[in-house]
């Protein structure tokens, strides 16, 4: 093998050691769109789990090219020896929604199930270091907190599937000169380089500004992800804890007795279990706001928060869907 495909069969042994039982038998998916980042981790993929790899293939019907996505798919997976699953799906997004998170979510509902059909234990996707860098300056740009700066993490559940992220250190030219260097054939995705879609203004304006400037920016970026997550892990630990003191649902005189920063945490964790809902910042300050004038029996308490509002009943916080 070359230094490149050693480089990407190294990754997936990283990852294979750190979250797949010693003894791991089961199949394991490619989310293989055909571009050259899933093309890289399909053949890698084949090399570490010979005769385990199945690939899939979200064909999403938003352009004309989807249908030399899917043949291109069909000629890499036979040439590789891959059995190939195609799932199609309609990825048009709703008025006021973001065309990109309605293909992101409409892609891992049709992975999920095709891994569920196709008796898949693990699904690998082959997002890699620029897309880890991307992500992290796309939350920069917004004020994220602490989830939104820890970037994508390396493995996860989503629709009741689990996913893998294996090549999030290694930078997406590594893995275009492996492909181009095996032979193998795969397609650029116009939208990839569409300037109405933010992730791509990044790609194009952002990304080259910051390698001139600092060219190892995609190993600190990542480093400070990882830091970010590290301490999210200790937040939720702490949020646990105080729940536990707290209550379910929380009580609010308990809640009075804590700090208002470990308010906040607790709050966040209760409200993300209770109905998956993520308050805004404005949100949050208002309702501590709230909290800590309730010191009255009679004084009510009613706050929009994400798709439902955080009311009082007797001592007790409870959240309501609209």
């Amino acid at each position: 093998m070359s230094r490149l495909s050693d480089t990407g069969a190294g990754a997936l042994t990283a990852w294979r050691s750190r979250w797949c039982p010693p003894d791991f038998s089961g199949k394991v998916g490619v989310a293989y769109s055909a571009g050259a980042d899933s093309t890289a981790l399909l053949a890698a993929a084949v090399s570490v789990w010979p005769g385990q790899v199945v690939a899939l293939h979200v064909h999403h019907g938003l352009q004309a090219a989807a249908d030399g996505f899917e043949a291109t798919a069909r000629e890499v997976a036979s040439r590789l020896n891959v059995p190939l699953q195609v799932g199609r799906t309609d990825a048009r997004h709703a008025p006021g929604q973001s065309p990109e998170d309605a293909a992101r979510q409409a892609r891992y509902l049709a992975l999920a199930g095709m891994a569920r059909e196709a008796d898949v234990s693990v699904v690998l996707l082959g997002q890699h270091a620029d897309d880890q860098a991307e992500t992290l300056l796309l939350a920069l740009s917004r004020g994220a907190g602490l989830p939104g700066l820890a970037g994508m993490p390396e493995r996860f559940v989503r629709h009741g599937a689990l996913f893998g992220r294996p090549f999030l250190g290694i930078p997406a030219a590594t893995l275009r000169d492996w492909v181009l260097e095996q032979g193998l054939a795969f397609v650029d995705d116009p939208s990839n380089t569409d300037p109405r879609f933010t992730r791509n203004r990044i790609r194009s304006l952002l990304m080259p500004a910051w390698q001139a400037c600092f060219p190892g920016f995609r190993q600190a970026l990542a480093r400070s992800a990882r830091h970010a997550a590290q301490a999210q892990v200790l937040l939720d630990e702490l949020a646990l804890e105080d729940l536990q003191t707290v209550g379910v649902p929380p009580r609010l005189s308990a809640l009075q007795a804590l700090s208002r920063a470990r308010q906040s945490n607790v709050l966040r964790h209760w409200l993300k279990q209770e109905a998956g809902a993520a308050p805004t910042e404005a949100q949050l300050s208002e309702l501590l706001d709230q909290v800590d004038a309730c010191r009255t029996r009679g004084h009510r308490l009613q706050l929009r928060a994400a798709g439902g509002r955080v009311e009082r009943a007797d001592d007790h916080l409870v959240y309501r869907t609209l």
